[in-house]
This record gives structure tokens, C-alpha cells and sequence, in this order.
């Protein structure tokens, strides 16, 4: 019998890319997603999908309509914390559940701190609550900005963390409570912090957007590309399939974890202004510069070592490898 996996924000950027290698792999997997930042034709074409339209998942739970003996794909349009979808991972319908929802932008999170600490804190509570004693892991999305400025490069997990935003915070909370958890509830979550993650199905559109994705954006549409402050600033960027291994090496181990958290990256770092000189050279692009983001940090840089240890991870695709497979996604070299 297959492994039976829940992804919260299965039709965003991390989401989907773990969802078409779930698919891969054999596992049945329901997505999700209230497609407010999600975009369900990222998971058409890998399996079957059945679409649950949004405010019916409840009533079909209550019913018992809901089959899982011949979909590939159960596509929930709904909120991750709606009461239907609490119900429904309560009632152990699923092995594993991967915590990928959120929102994710820094600056907008400086911008509406309650709307995205009701989102990123409240909410992601109330999901790990529905899960005690109703999964065997959660596997829960957080983020280098929990560490702020860290002196210390490469970064090790036991650095003490200091976020500088909101969003930083509210990922810093919910690994706390990962731990509380653990603790309280013997419920059994592995907290990924992910650096910088890039690849193809990341969209650059908006003000909001990661630099790869924006500049890649920009570059497809012959407009200027952003430079925020003076471009030293430098991030170790780390291509979606990296993460997705790493996702599933979580799932898969046979440890306990109990909130212990995991840097997963590349355990380098590359500058803004290298990669603005690689979009220069080979797209022909103009670079406006911008003032410092608010909440934004200078230098990011992980110590991968305890991730290669006890998950076995391995970051298989670096950083400029990485690069040339989204500007081959963007079709930027046709």
C-alpha cells in the first residue's frame, strides 16, 4: 500500500515540485491550497486530478464522499485550517504531512504583520494540533531568516536565532512550538529551514518576488532588473530539487525528531551582483538599483552537516547548474 501524504500549498513554487516527486515515487497525495499564491495547472500533467472546489470539502467529508481508491491526485481547494481539512487530517487519513503553505515574502509581512502572524502562526498551530495522535511525521517549511544577521558563516542550527521581521518571527514561533509539541504531544515534526530556494514554477511578477525568479521575469520581458542596495549582499541560493529531496529524506527516515531542525542548502554563497553581471551578459538586461528591503540581511550561509548526517541529504544541484535549468523553464535560451 502506498504512503499516504498531505501537502498544505501544493499548487505554489516548493509545493508543487514535491508533489510531481511524491507522484514519482508512488505515493497517493491530496494537495491543499486556497490557490490565493497557487496555481493549479503546476501540478497538471503528472497524474489524474480530482478538484475539490472550495467550501464543498466539508460537506463531502461529512457525507463520506470522498474516494481515494482511484485518484493520483485529490486537488482540496480550501484553506489548510479550515474545519473540513482539520477534520479530515484528524481522522488519520494520511501518514505524513507536509507543512508547506505560508506566506512568504519578508517585506509584505513588514508591511501586515497581524494579517500574516494570523496565517503563519494561528493557523499552522491549529494544523499541527489536528495532527497528534492522527500522523506518524509532519514535515514543516521554515527559513534561514530565523537566524537574522548571523555573524557566524557558515551557519550552524545551534546559532542563536534573531529574527529581523515578522515573517522571521513567525517561522521562528512555529519551530518553537514544533518543539513544545514534540514534547507535550509526542507529535513528531522535523523542521527544514530552506535558503533561498530558486527553480522553475517560481514566478517573478510581483513586488514581492524572489530575486532569481524577479530578474528571470524580467529578462523574459525585456524591462529592467531590480537591485536592491549596493548588490554585495550574497545568499546561499539552493535549487527546488534540493529541497524536495530533502522533504522526502525527512519523511522517509527512520529517526524521531520531535522539532529538532535541519539547515537545507547548498553550504555556499553567491552575490547579487555575480548573478546581475550573468543576466547582463547573456540577456542583455538593464539593472535599476533600489533602496535596502526593509527586514533584509546581508549574507546567508549554511552548515549542511547535520542534514547530511542524519537525513542523508546531499545537495545534487548547485547553485549556477540550477540557474541554467529555470532560465531553461523561463525558455529564456530559445
Amino acid at each position: 500500500m502506498s504512503r499516504r501524504a498531505l501537502v498544505t500549498g501544493g499548487c505554489g513554487f516548493i509545493g508543487s515540485n514535491l508533489v510531481k516527486e511524491l507522484i514519482s515515487q508512488g505515493w497517493t497525495v491530496d494537495v491543499v491550497d486556497n490557490l490565493s499564491n497557487g496555481d493549479i495547472g503546476l501540478i497538471e500533467g503528472v497524474a489524474e486530478i480530482r478538484v475539490l472546489p472550495n467550501s464543498s470539502f466539508l460537506n463531502a467529508y461529512k457525507q463520506q464522499e470522498i474516494d481515494r481508491t482511484n485518484d493520483k491526485i485529490l486537488m482540496i481547494e480550501d484553506d489548510f485550517a479550515s474545519l473540513g481539512m482539520l477534520m479530515y487530517i484528524n481522522d488519520e487519513h494520511y501518514d505524513v504531512v507536509f507543512h508547506q503553505a505560508a506566506v512568504p515574502r519578508v517585506s509584505y509581512s513588514v508591511e501586515n504583520p497581524a494579517e500574516t502572524t494570523h496565517e503563519n502562526v494561528t493557523k499552522s498551530v491549529a494544523l499541527l494540533e489536528a495532527c497528534v495522535g492522527a500522523v506518524d511525521r509532519v514535515v514543516l517549511a521554515s527559513s534561514s531568516s530565523v537566524y537574522g544577521g548571523a555573524d557566524d558563516l557558515p551557519t550552524k542550527e545551534t546559532h542563536q536565532k534573531s529574527p529581523k521581521s515578522p515573517y522571521a518571527w513567525q517561522k521562528s514561533t512555529i519551530e518553537d512550538f514544533a518543539a513544545i509539541a514534540g514534547e507535550l504531544y509526542e507529535l513528531d515534526i522535523v523542521c527544514l529551514r530552506y535558503f533561498n530556494v530558486f527553480g522553475p514554477g517560481q514566478y517573478g511578477d510581483s513586488p514581492y518576488s524572489t530575486a532569481v525568479s524577479a530578474w528571470c521575469h524580467a529578462a523574459k520581458n525585456g524591462t529592467p532588473c531590480r537591485s536592491d542596495g549596493d548588490g554585495t549582499q550574497s545568499r546561499d541560493l539552493c535549487y527546488v530539487d534540493n529541497v524536495v529531496n530533502a522533504n522526502i529524506l525527512a519523511a522517509n527516515s527512520e529517526d524521531a525528531f520531535y522539532g529538532k531542525c535541519y539547515n537545507i542548502a547548498c553550504g555556499d554563497r553567491t552575490s547579487n551582483n555575480e548573478i546581475l553581471s550573468y543576466f547582463k551578459k547573456n540577456f542583455n538586461v538593464t539593472v535599476n538599483k533600489a533602496p535596502w528591503r526593509p527586514g533584509d540581511i546581508m549574507h546567508t550561509q549554511a552548515d549542511i552537516t547535520a542534514a547530511k548526517k542524519d537525513l542523508g541529504y546531499e545537495p545534487t544541484v548547485r547553485f549556477w547548474e540550477g540557474l541554467e535549468k529555470t532560465i531553461e523553464w523561463w525558455g529564456l535560451n530559445g
